[in-house]
């Protein structure tokens, strides 16, 4: 494979205030060489898939290893929306999804968006964007925020892809696999760079792991005997309960084991979801769920490999004491929990993604984060570390204290959000709240149940407390303070969009 083609429309750089060893507003000391960033994103890779997590026995990621070992693990990292455009939207903006309105993977981007990427370049900065874009105006062309760009329109292909490359099409053959290719061009970005002695930013966008699950050859069936553990939730809500379970009054809770859908603590639409394909019994449409989670571990091992890859050519290059590189998914994915597959739910599964930090020049490895942080923060974070201001429709904040241990005020909250769509009927619009302990979610325009859960005592979520007599207070308090949320952040009105497609089915004749 050549690289030859991301050296193109390269310009010539000004002086900036990186390459000073100034930050245009701090005093803090920086160091004189160019400080860069890498920012790794996969898709649909769940918090706990890595093998230092210990969730899978068999699971082998020795690179995220070394990312948690050498760098920082943000154990409470979250999503604001868990469905790929909305975060990726959320990321690229510092924005909500109800601000920047990429609210499915299907919505448009409004005019006037600002991606951060753009404040980089004029700070002097050069960028790279390598790999899945999936998310508005999604046609593989360049984006803004790009000095140089390789994309491919909607979900790519793991095999032979097809990139737009500053442009123009090229189309890679003889079995070119994906990760392989955009990780080679990624590094290829910043040799370039280090020649020319300018800083750089690189977005390096994975297609791993999304459906359809396509390893690298030399991983293909590496896991294909091995056996899934199931999470605790796998048979909750369970078939078959004729009668309510008991409760306990003193403290609102059923009986261990004893769940149950309708009128009580379990919302009808999960038993919707699991008897539809993203669900454990008809998963996929007839895939076996269980065989799809090798397969997702398998074609994960590439993902690792590429993390590995960019780690090796900057201590190579002499570039790792300067240059952070960050690693996250872009949502979770559930593989069983609650019966379910796939992500959108607020449950902890979805919501929560993989995040790894490693950036030896500004504090020790083997640091394990505990506040959380959201993917809105990333924007604020890279933007603090390369000493750039942060725009301020961004609502995130930069999580460096964290990472330094300094003293700062930290979010005792966070927020979530999503918005039904009527190609995956089952997930109604939701918005939650979630504490380091307790998480309330509530559903809008349905009739069903709301949910609250009490995470130190049930981190499976599989104990709906929401009717619980002692948890009323606290559940009135995380309900005002999501509508406070809402009102303060011009998140009270339900986005709509235009929908025109053809549609037969019978309960929605015509256009839908």
């Amino acid at each position: 494979m050549k690289t030859d083609n991301i050296l193109l429309s390269l310009g010539v750089l000004g002086c900036l205030p990186a390459c000073t060893g100034q930050r245009e507003g701090e005093g803090r000391n920086v160091p004189s060489k160019p400080v860069n960033v890498v920012f790794i994103l996969s898709d649909d890779h769940r918090y706990d898939f890595m093998g230092f997590m210990n969730r899978v026995p068999w699971l082998q990621t020795p690179n995220m290893d070394r990312m948690a070992r050498e760098g920082a693990h943000i154990r409470n990292a979250f999503v604001t929306t868990a469905l790929s455009s909305p975060s990726r939207a959320s990321i690229l903006t510092g924005m909500y999804s109800h601000s920047h309105k990429v609210i499915d993977n299907s919505a448009s981007l409004p005019e006037g968006l600002t991606f951060f990427p753009e404040y980089l370049q004029r700070a002097g900065y050069r960028t790279a964007f390598f790999g899945k874009w999936h998310m508005g105006n999604d046609s593989g062309a360049p984006q803004p925020g790009f000095h140089h760009w390789e994309g491919f329109r909607g979900q790519g292909e793991y095999y032979n892809p097809r990139i737009n490359t500053n442009g123009e099409w090229i189309q890679y053959e003889d079995s070119v696999y994906v990760t392989d290719l955009i990780t080679e061009h990624a590094i290829g970005f910043m040799k370039q760079q280090q020649q020319d002695g300018k800083p750089f930013f690189v977005y390096l966008s994975h297609k791993g792991v999304h459906d359809n699950f396509s390893a690298a050859k030399r991983h293909k069936d590496c896991y294909a005997n091995e056996e899934i553990p199931l999470p605790p939730s796998y048979n909750t809500p369970h078939y078959g309960l004729t009668q309510l379970p008991t409760i306990n009054p003193a403290t609102g809770k059923a009986a261990k084991g004893e769940a149950y859908y309708g009128e009580s603590m379990l919302p009808d639409w999960v038993k919707s979801q699991r008897e539809s394909w993203h669900g454990v019994d008809y998963s996929y449409h007839g895939r076996p769920w269980d065989v799809q989670v090798r397969k997702y571990c398998e074609t994960l091992r590439s993902v690792d490999e590429s993390i590995g890859s960019v780690l090796d050519y900057l201590v190579e290059a002499g570039l790792d004491g300067n240059t952070m590189v960050i690693y996250m998914g872009d949502n979770g994915f559930a593989w069983g929990e609650h019966g379910l597959i796939d992500k959108r739910q607020f449950y902890e599964e979805s919501v929560r993604v993989p995040m790894l930090v490693r950036a030896p020049g500004l504090f020790e490895g083997g640091k394990v984060v505990e506040g959380m942080v959201q993917n809105v923060d990333v924007a604020p974070t890279i933007l603090d570390y390369l000493g750039v201001d942060k725009g301020g429709q961004m609502v995130g904040y930069s999580f460096l204290p964290l990472l330094r241990d300094e003293p700062v005020e930290w979010r005792q909250r966070i927020f979530y959000e999503y918005y039904w769509e009527h190609e995956f009927p089952q997930t109604p619009t939701m918005h939650g709240v979630r504490t380091d302990r307790y998480k309330y979610i509530r559903y809008h325009g349905i009739w069903d149940t709301n949910e609250f859960y009490d995470l130190r005592e049930d981190p499976a979520e599989t104990r709906n407390l929401i009717a619980s007599p002692e948890h009323q207070e606290i559940i009135k308090e995380l309900n005002h303070a999501l509508y406070d949320w809402l009102e303060e952040t011009d998140g009270m009105s339900i986005p709509l969009k235009r929908t025109e497609r053809p549609h037969t089915d019978h309960r929605n004749q015509g256009y839908y």
